[in-house]
């Protein structure tokens, strides 16, 4: 088997052993197993040959990009395999070709969000997400895979009908599905070789009637306050559609979307309170009565905004100073000198120690007056407004500000993109206070919760037993999409299983779903109707085993 990965890919390509699989078999913060190899096809052509070495080996596959999912999702995850697992990395795959002047893209299976979103911006267009995921290089094509939601409140889950991939039948055969709409012959290496080299034109490239290439109906979906049901959640069966929601149980070769103008014009409005029900009043308002809805509304409270300010002070410089574009590198090289610490016994955290030691000596990151309201308020509230909802915003938060419990800022420019890029760095933080506190720190429990769009009681107030288990609990979301995104750093000896438990049987009582936009990973059980989803996709179980805990074995057994 390895023999014959290497005769496709070229022996550089195909990894092997402990420390060489390390950063593909090892999630961003869940995830790890045995594999037999790690493989990095170089075109749709070598992924396709992977692919027909694997499922001729009877191995179990799992398809990754950029492997930054917080849920495990694209990894393998301990033991209980009846096969072994051959991991295939589609990031050298990575080119993006612009469609009718840039109104849709055909995206390669390793393109990146904030590679797609670089391309787009001469054009005066970016992609479903921005920010976000895109500040760790996660790629396009898992966004679609997990239904991913992002920041931005008209776009819902990142969806298409237009896709090329892989599918393995009942039967145990192998089939590629041209499902692009565009016109690139009948046999797989036909296609394949057309697409490897761009060789088609305008004339191939048909607009199905119908076909969607991102979810035309959130914006009016999101509006809808009187829904006893959430905005997106990732076992909404109306966004289950071949790729998209598949959480890795096809192989995916090619995705095609739509692009959205950029406002002309933005302002970020920043407000805080001190009481939660103020920021549910201007929610409700803004859904249902703004003629223009706001670009983003993101959720944070206080002690969110001080572990990134602090655990994520480094990774926001370093994003400020060079860019999104070098995160993945940056992160690549701390995963190398976390396999060498390990290696030498010295354990995996030794470069998160370094790391936050010397953020200590690096300058003040957060503008004034937000550290401020930090210390005021505990619940903030950023709104992005763009073109005609800037003066909307303006004046509604000016007729209700200020309040007995809150008040608001309209920031410059420099405050505005402090505020999103603090907001996007809590993930980030969360995992490094995990690592330089593992004396007092069990784990990470983390739950990515869409609630009711008619909630009310929204902020989370947990019983007094199952809060004292926590040594710090972190509450950000997308809030006029009603997604919140809870993590909880657990006290060393706390059953984290068990805790969680408890949680969601909250959230069930107050009607919530979950996962969100995560997708269920390896830490989530699938309901029946992704479970059914799931099976349709891939009846033998060849393809990322034991997602959303199902059988790891061949044929569901």
């Amino acid at each position: 088997m390895i023999q014959q990965l290497q005769d496709i890919v070229g022996r550089r390509y195909v990894h092997t052993g402990a420390r060489g699989t390390r950063r593909f078999r090892r999630g961003y913060r869940y995830g790890d197993g045995e594999v037999l190899a790690a493989v990095e096809p170089g075109t749709l052509v070598e992924q396709w040959r992977v692919l027909e070495a694997c499922v001729a080996a009877d191995v179990a596959i799992i398809f990754q990009a950029a492997n930054t999912g917080l849920t495990g999702g694209s990894t393998p995850f301990g033991d209980g395999y009846d096969r072994p697992i051959v991991i295939v990395s589609t990031l050298r795959n990575r080119r993006i070709d612009l469609l009718d002047h840039g109104r849709q893209v055909l995206c390669m299976p390793g393109a990146t969000l904030d590679q797609l979103e670089r391309q787009l911006k001469p054009l005066g267009r970016e992609p479903h997400s921005v920010i976000g995921s895109s500040c760790i290089g996660a790629s396009v094509t898992g966004g679609i895979c997990n239904n991913s939601g992002g920041s931005l409140v008209q776009r819902g889950p990142a969806y298409t009908q237009l896709s090329l991939f892989a599918q393995v039948d009942a039967e145990g055969r192998l089939h590629l599905v041209n499902h692009l709409g565009i016109r690139l012959g009948g046999q797989p290496l036909d296609i394949l070789s057309r697409l490897d080299a761009g060789d088609y034109t305008g004339a191939d490239v048909d607009f199905p009637q119908g076909a969607q290439a991102s979810d035309i109906e959130y914006k009016d979906h999101v509006r809808d306050i009187a829904a006893r049901t959430p905005a997106r959640f990732n076992a909404d069966p109306r966004r289950h559609y071949e790729a998209s929601g598949s959480a890795g149980k096809i192989g995916v070769f090619a995705v095609r979307l739509d692009t959205f103008a950029v406002a002309e014009e933005e302002k970020v409005f920043y407000i805080g309170t001190r009481d939660p029900a103020e920021l549910q009043a201007i929610r409700r308002h803004i859904l249902a009565n703004f003629k223009n809805l706001p670009i983003a509304g993101e959720y944070m409270h206080a002690d969110a905004f001080r572990a990134a300010q602090v655990w994520g002070k480094d990774l926001y410089l370093f994003i400020r100073t060079f860019g999104t574009v070098n995160v993945p590198r940056a992160f690549a090289a701390k995963s190398w000198f976390d396999g060498l610490t390990e290696r030498f016994g010295l354990g995996k955290a030794v470069s998160d120690h370094l790391l936050q030691f010397a953020s200590r000596f690096l300058p003040e990151q957060m503008p004034k007056r937000l550290i401020e309201y930090r210390g005021t308020y505990p619940h903030h509230l950023m709104i992005r407004a763009g073109d005609a909802c800037i003066a909307e915003t303006r004046d509604y938060l000016a007729s209700i500000f200020p309040s007995t419990a809150g008040n608001f800022i309209e920031c410059t420019e420099a405050e505005g993109k402090a505020a999103f890029l603090n907001r996007f760095t809590v993930g980030s933080a969360v995992v490094r206070y995990r690592a330089v506190h593992s004396r007092t720190v069990e784990d990470i429990v983390a739950l990515d919760v869409a609630l009711p769009r008619d909630t009310i009681d929204w902020f989370e107030t947990l019983p007094d037993d199952i809060a004292d288990k926590m040594a710090l609990k972190i509450y950000v979301g997308h809030f006029l999409c009603h997604v919140m995104h809870q993590e909880y750093l657990v006290k060393k000896g706390v059953d984290c299983e068990a805790l969680e438990h408890e949680i969601c049987a909250l959230l069930d009582a107050r009607g919530a779903e979950y996962p969100a936009e995560h997708n269920v990973g390896h830490l989530y059980e699938a309901k029946p109707a992704l479970r059914d989803f799931y099976r349709s996709l891939d009846p033998t179980n060849t393809f990322n085993p034991g997602i959303g805990k199902t059988s790891k074995c061949r044929h569901w057994h």
